[in-house]
């Protein structure tokens, strides 16, 4: 049996995307697993799979650390002797790339997402001349939407015979099953992810304090993580009554079917996850016209977008929201989740990745 290893940044988000890819490589192959670990790597061993915690700086440029975790996968590779690599997320393919090409093993890449290292002047230029390194051999790299894959040819890192543009990781229509929608005397807006500049939470509050002082009723349900500069704004929008907080929650299927509208006014995404999971619990979305986002979204059937950066356009789509009545928020709903079925279908997405894959 042929030896598939898969380097990635986080247990945790390779185990809630990408488990059900894994399950089916693992009926063809052996399959080690590289990784921090930070969650789910006793699920993973319960699979039968073998993990190695190997530490990734996932945040900043340091080269004395990159340069470690080169030596640290080039070691790896020697040591597992892998028929193939499967990268996730930007030092994996970048160091992972690197260290396939340096020991001529095939090696398949993939973007999920640009982040901010495009945006930086600076960081981008060396970006770019890392990835160009990087994926000289690499056999196909994965986009979530086609926009990340254009500026990847725009920048003349990977031909376009090199690229493969999915619908992200695709949504586990069983896992995420349709949903009744919710009774509430007001409405409930969920934002579920980290609480960051990033992912708009400087215009998530503002439109949530203008709709407030202009007497709309609703609840804005946050779960995940907040960065210090955002703790006292979330404790004075808990003691006006706008927001509930409720940290981290590892099961966050309960929030979706308990929300109205999910919200997500991310600056970027490779494929936003959690519009997928909302989409597919049968809940409408909001979020910003981008990349990632807009592809989730049927503008005014299935949810809104609006205009990234931009407080007004999301308030004024979080007005029109809740201007809606129940019935047609229901049926905003369902033609999400019929948007899921019809393009995000998580088995459609592991058959034309393993396809791609050619196993």
């Amino acid at each position: 049996m042929k030896k598939i290893l898969i380097l990635t940044n986080h247990s945790y988000m390779l185990y809630r995307f990408r488990r059900e890819l894994i399950e089916k490589l693992m009926e063809t192959h052996e399959v080690v697993l590289s990784m921090p670990f930070v969650g789910h790597e006793d699920d993973f061993k319960a699979m039968g799979l073998h993990c190695i915690e190997t530490d990734v700086d996932r945040r900043g440029v340091n080269p004395k650390t990159d340069a470690q975790l080169l030596h640290t996968y080039v070691s790896l590779l020697r040591r597992e002797q892998p028929d193939l690599v499967i990268t996730y997320s930007i030092k994996p393919n970048i160091y992972g790339g690197l260290a396939c090409e340096r020991l001529g093993i095939p090696f398949y890449a993939n973007v999920q997402g640009l982040g901010t290292a495009f945006e930086r002047r600076g960081l981008a230029e060396f970006v770019t001349v890392l990835y160009k390194a990087a994926f000289r051999k690499v056999r196909t790299v994965f986009f979530e939407n086609e926009a990340d894959a254009a500026v990847f040819r725009s920048k003349h890192i990977l031909s376009a015979e090199k690229q493969r543009v999915l619908n992200g990781a695709g949504i586990n229509l069983e896992h995420y099953a349709l949903q009744p929608y919710s009774e509430h005397d007001v409405v409930h807006f969920l934002y579920l992810g980290r609480l960051m500049k990033e992912k708009g939470m400087d215009e998530l509050f503002a439109a949530a304090w203008r709709l407030h002082q202009e007497g709309h009723k609703f609840v804005l349900d946050l779960v995940g993580f907040f960065e210090d500069e955002y703790q006292a704004e979330v404790e004075r929008l808990q003691a006006d009554g706008i927001a509930v907080f409720h940290g981290f929650q590892a099961e966050p299927r309960p929030f979706y079917a308990a929300a109205d509208c999910v919200v997500m006014p991310s600056y970027h995404e490779g494929m936003s996850n959690v519009l997928l999971e909302a989409a597919a619990t049968g809940r409408p979305v909001i979020t910003c016209d981008i990349p990632g986002c807009r592809e989730t979204v049927d503008d005014g059937v299935s949810g809104y977008l609006c205009r990234v950066r931009d407080a007004d356009s999301l308030y004024a789509a979080m007005r029109r929201f809740l201007e809606l009545d129940p019935a047609a928020r229901q049926t905003m709903g369902a033609a999400g989740r019929e948007k899921m079925e019809r393009a995000f279908d998580k088995r459609a997405i592991v058959r034309e990745t393993v396809r791609a894959l050619g196993i």
